[in-house]
């Protein structure tokens, strides 16, 4: 839990009692009870033996609710002056106050290692007599080693009732960041906080969430609507605001909610627009702003100009602190705790693995490290065999296992049911008969914990001087709402380096996991200052369970009650100029759903193009409004030539509009004159499996030949269960597949955007992995993912 702290604590903090296990149980931060001058907190440990904080200015940042993309926020911030990396230039600068749940913080303020034993106090008050010390451990995410921080921070729980008195006899801030989280407002477990703070005369910057908050404090009004936004979107703004002072009057930013402000609080004025919802609200005279959208990600284009804004325009702030080199954190963390035992990492081959154990190599004895690839049999073709040659050029000994077999027959224990809270558990399916992705993935990340115990039974080795090396990241943790990461967050999908066994083995303390604080763009730097090879820092990521998760399982159609009537939508969207010739309720629903503006390009689309739009009966993992949906597809097809801009806007549209929907492909091929109703029956078989590795391996042989391979962050090539082109009245059984491409650009891999076709990559490469994968036996069709993220997660499961 106390991993997500961007402040480190001596080793003598470490956060062991049983009131910190009661800050476990809670979701709140650890923290140490003392004042800022040293003083010991009721029942807690001692603070600072003389105070780290500058009395100057400082920032405080409250995340209100748990948003993962809230720790982006510091990599945002504005270059420093230039200085060595770990070297503390404090003349001048801020101090950061956190406010935060964890999942806010998570990804937020990497490199922030400099700052021990920090003694914190509360906003979000705790339960009487919770005090506790922090943990050991290192921050999260911020920004590169020689990017800016404030010198100091400090992170407080965000618990139900808040002392904001304590914040002003102490530290008085320089301004307030409440970031954005899944919650609504009116819920009855909203995350809050005491009104007070808005009233200490500071600079206040609420986000998402935080802006909805805001308005309600000071009387306006915030409802859910029949539409939501997720994903990236043009919106208007007020360049004379002080906020987004050197903007232009259209901004691209990212969205993602279903709930609006609907009243305006008096005294604020709408400073940017989605269309007719309010995008932005500020009141000047109290430096008071609300952002609808998420600046802190790299999505929002100009989202570094918004904070460069507030933090040193409005609130004052500068940046002169550069964080130290986290290698040597890493380092320093691994010889702590594994001591002179042994440590056995498991590699899969990629950049996150390979990096752990490069760093268990600087750390400790080449004999205390055992590196094990295992194979699961859904690696992609060749893959085992080049992860070790690979390795075996970076001098790394590995270990390779043919496990494929377990894996495939491979079961685990589950809850009897989701609504079931009791401890009774019953065993899974054996993985080939699995079809759901949250089964899949618990299953194959117990399994490999399984293969890694026969692992040291053969070497004679005891279980208990061995510790487990894995190369998680902040956003498994995340997405897997794992308490290591947040007490609030959502789960979105249970990764395979965060199932119930490995958090057993967490609480007994015997996983090593140096990169779990990190992002992917952070282990590329650190791979590269390791001396990894490019191009195998630069490699796109491949998931632990590999294919298996490409697979999209089904052994009937995902068909619900609201399927006949998503379908008419879709149509009166696809045929949107005559449909507007004839009055229906559904269309009235579309009008309200859509801006003028996007009225009137769908006019145009419909007008110059062909097109069918449909609902595929399988259903798929998403993000919305930072929680997990599990939705149906959408189908378009057409006769003309695809125009990929106008069909981009159309998979940013339709999830607005239809809330059951959370991803949008384009069918190449001529227009799919009869959907399927059905589905071909579908596990993870050696037949199945072949058949998408061979499509998986075609699309990418290409796409590194083209050159464009540098400039996608990542393609998973999925296979679908889905026979198109079947006549109805012979009544043909489902018996093919068909496999999607999933080209996807993104700097942080929380969020993210399709390659267009003709822009980010030529058409005639796209072409020619359809055609090439066209060939395989048993294929369908093919389709082109147009999905963001959100509303659609890089992988489909």
């Amino acid at each position: 839990m106390g991993r997500t702290l961007a402040a480190e604590a001596g080793p003598d903090a470490a956060g062991t009692s049983s009131l910190g296990r009661a800050g476990r149980r809670s979701g709140g931060f650890l923290f140490p009870g003392a004042g800022l001058g040293g003083a010991k907190g009721p029942g807690g440990g001692a603070g600072p033996r003389r105070p780290l904080l500058p009395r100057r200015a400082c920032l405080a940042v409250a995340a209100a609710a748990g948003c993962p993309r809230f720790g982006c926020l510091a990599k945002r911030a504005l270059a420093p002056p230039s200085g060595r990396p770990g070297r503390k230039q404090e003349a001048g600068a801020a101090c950061a106050l956190l406010v935060s749940s964890p999942a806010a913080l998570g990804p937020a303020f990497r490199g922030c290692c400099s700052i021990r034993r920090l003694a914190v106090g509360q906003l979000f008050s705790a339960p009487a007599g919770f005090w506790t010390r922090p943990p050991s451990q290192a921050p999260a995410r911020g920004v590169d080693p020689a990017s800016p921080l404030p010198p100091r921070l400090i992170v407080w729980p965000p618990l139900p009732r808040p002392q904001p008195r304590w914040l002003c006899a102490t530290e008085t801030p320089s301004a307030i960041i409440i970031s954005g989280g899944p919650n609504s407002v009116y819920a009855e477990d909203a995350p809050w906080f005491d009104p007070a703070i808005f009233t200490i005369g500071k600079p206040v910057l609420g986000i998402c969430y935080g802006m909805q908050m805001m308005n309600k404090v000071f009387g306006g009004t915030v409802h859910k609507k029949s539409v939501r936004e997720d994903g990236v979107f043009s919106i208007s703004v007020d360049n004379t605001c002080s906020l987004f002072r050197g903007l232009q009057k259209e901004e691209i930013v990212l969205l993602t909610h279903g709930d609006s402000v609907d009243k305006v609080a008096d005294g604020f004025k709408v400073v940017a627009r989605s269309g007719n919802i309010v995008a932005g609200i500020a009141n000047e005279s109290k430096k008071l702003y609300g952002a609808q959208f998420h600046p802190e990600v790299g999505l929002t284009e100009n989202g570094k100009v918004i904070l460069k804004n507030f933090l040193y325009d409005i609130a004052g702030c500068s940046g002169t602190f550069t964080v130290q080199n986290r290698e040597l954190e890493c380092i320093r963390e691994i010889k702590e705790r594994v001591g002179t035992s042994k440590v056995l990492v498991l590699l899969s081959g990629g950049v996150d693995s390979t990096v752990c154990t490069a760093l268990l190599n600087r750390a400790l004895n080449q004999d205390q490290v055992i590196a094990v690839h295992i194979d699961n049999g859904f690696m992609r073709k060749r893959e085992s065999q080049s992860v070790e040659e690979a390795l075996k050029k970076l001098g790394i000994q590995v270990k390779v296992i043919n496990a494929a077999h377990s894996f495939y027959n491979g079961t685990t224990t589950l809850p009897i049911s989701d609504e079931d809270r009791t401890p009774r558990k019953r065993i899974s399916k054996t993985l080939n008969m699995t079809t759901s992705p949250e089964e899949k993935r618990k299953i194959i990340g117990d399994t490999f914990v399984k293969i890694a115990n026969e692992v040291i039974g053969e070497m004679n080795l005891k279980p208990e001087e061995v510790f487990l090396a894995q190369g998680t990241l902040r956003p498994d943790l995340i997405e897997s709402a794992s308490l290591v990461a947040s007490g609030k967050a959502e789960l979105i999908k249970t990764h395979h380096n965060d199932t119930e066994l490995i958090r057993k083995l967490r609480e007994e303390g015997k996983v090593i996991e140096p990169l779990k604080d990190f992002h992917k763009d952070e282990v590329r730097i650190l791979g590269r200052e390791l001396g990894l090879p490019e191009e195998l820092v630069s490699r796109h990521p491949f998931p632990g369970p590999g294919l298996a998760i490409r697979v999209i399982c089904a052994e009937e159609p995902y068909i619900c009650k609201d399927f006949p009537e998503t379908n008419n939508i879709l149509k009166i969207v696809a045929d949107f100029s005559a449909s507007v010739k004839k009055p229906h309720t559904l269309l009235q629903r579309v009008k309200a759903c859509t801006s003028e503006e996007d009225q009137e390009k769908l006019m145009q689309i419909t007008s110059l193009h062909s097109l069918n739009a449909f609902l595929l009966p399988i259903k798929t993992v998403g993000v919305q409004g930072d929680c997990r949906s599990y939705s149906y597809v959408c189908g378009i097809s057409s006769k003309d030539e695809p125009d990929w801009e106008s069909l981009i806007f159309l998979a940013r549209l339709i999830p607005r509009m239809c809330h059951n929907i959370n991803r949008v492909v384009y069918i190449f091929g001529p227009p799919v004159k009869e959907p399927p109703t059905d589905v071909t029956p579908t596990f993870l078989t050696t037949g199945v499996l072949s058949t998408l590795r061979q499509a998986d391996f075609e699309a990418h042989n290409i796409l590194r030949e083209s050159g464009y391979a540098g400039k996608i962050s990542q393609m998973p090539v999925i296979l679908t269960p889905l026979h198109f082109d079947r006549d109805p009245l012979q009544k043909q059984p489902s018996c093919q597949r068909s496999v999607v491409i999933r080209t996807f650009i993104t700097s942080d891999f929380m969020t993210g955007i399709p390659a267009t076709p003709g822009n980010e990559i030529p058409v005639e490469v796209v072409l020619k992995m359809v055609t090439e994968i066209k060939k395989i036996p048993g294929i369908s069709r093919i389709m082109y993912d147009l999905t963001s993220k959100p509303p659609g997660t890089t992988e489909w499961e």
